[in-house]
């Protein structure tokens, strides 16, 4: 809950001016999070009817208003990267972002995808990114031009995200669920609050003089999708159908499902949370489901 992340932390600094590029599931959390620290933030979306559009950016348009980053002391990216694996933030305002005089922290928004499949062994941020899918291809290849530039930069790199209104509940209150058994499948996970709460850690860490370029923001315990939709089954009391084996369950999924599955890796969060000192809100999927139930609409 916004409230737990506004207990836990500060607001930034005086005179302080966050601009968050893609006011998606993360980026809206993160803005809501810190309007109610007291902090001026400004959040783009791509329509200006969209929720939370303080202004609009789409990188297939016109350019940004210089107005936007004037004062800016810190940026997040969460702009996904281009079909031919640019970054389409820094195509328009890599030249503004390089002459801004305020600017203290930028971040960027990864995927631990890069890592591709470690069969099920764990991965941290000095294993050598090996990715497969196209995706995280195109991601490490807007990692590389990000680093590339010489700004301020931390890369966080976040495995999947679930939060209220986007958890194992919507899929199991309509039906939808498959209890899928893969022998050693196991999928790493990172609650919303915790990402919004990582990156308010890792500004004031960075303002310290401890800004570490490249982190994975992910909870504690890595574990296969049926542990998570029986405790959620649970919690709704909901009986789930029959477990289905992988083989018979894959051949009615779709390509980018299907391309979730083929990889397999635990993802170590040791140097955000046992050298750097990050506190999880949420530290596996149990403490974050409870929090998705306590906010969950049932019809």
């Amino acid at each position: 809950m916004i409230e737990d992340i506004v207990k836990r932390f500060d607001p930034l600094p005086v005179k302080s001016k966050l601009i968050i590029f893609g006011g998606g599931f993360s980026g809206q959390h993160l803005a809501s999070a810190c309007k109610a620290l007291g902090n001026k933030v400004l959040c783009s979306r791509r329509q200006e009817k969209s929720k939370g559009a303080d202004f609009i950016f789409d990188s297939k348009n016109e350019e940004l208003s210089k107005k936007i980053l004037e004062d800016a002391t810190h940026v997040l990216s969460c702009i996904p990267p281009s079909a031919e694996g640019k970054d389409p933030l820094l195509q328009k305002v890599k030249s503004q972002l390089l002459n801004a005089k305020n600017l203290k922290w930028i971040g960027y928004l990864s995927t631990t995808g890069v890592y591709g499949d470690s069969q099920g062994a764990w991965v941290n941020e000095k294993t050598t990114p090996k990715p497969k899918q196209p995706r995280s291809i195109r991601r490490l290849s807007c990692e590389k031009e990000w680093l590339e530039t010489g700004l301020p930069l931390q890369i966080l790199r976040l495995p999947g995200i679930y939060g209220p209104g986007r958890s194992a509940f919507e899929s199991l209150l309509i039906g939808k669920n498959k209890m899928i058994d893969k022998p050693s499948q196991v999928f790493s996970r990172i609650h919303v609050d915790d990402i919004a709460g990582a990156i308010l850690f890792l500004i004031d860490l960075a303002s310290q003089g401890n800004r570490q370029t490249i982190i994975n923001v992910a909870d504690n315990l890595p574990t296969n999708n049926m542990e998570v939709l029986s405790y959620a089954a649970t919690l709704v009391g909901k009986t789930l159908p029959k477990i289905e084996p992988f083989e018979s369950a894959s051949k009615s999924m779709s390509p980018i499902a299907l391309s979730f599955w083929q990889e397999n890796r635990r993802v170590s969060n040791e140097l955000l949370c046992n050298e750097l000192g990050y506190n999880l809100i949420h530290p596996d999927f149990r403490f974050g489901m409870k929090d998705c139930f306590k906010q969950l609409k049932m019809n």
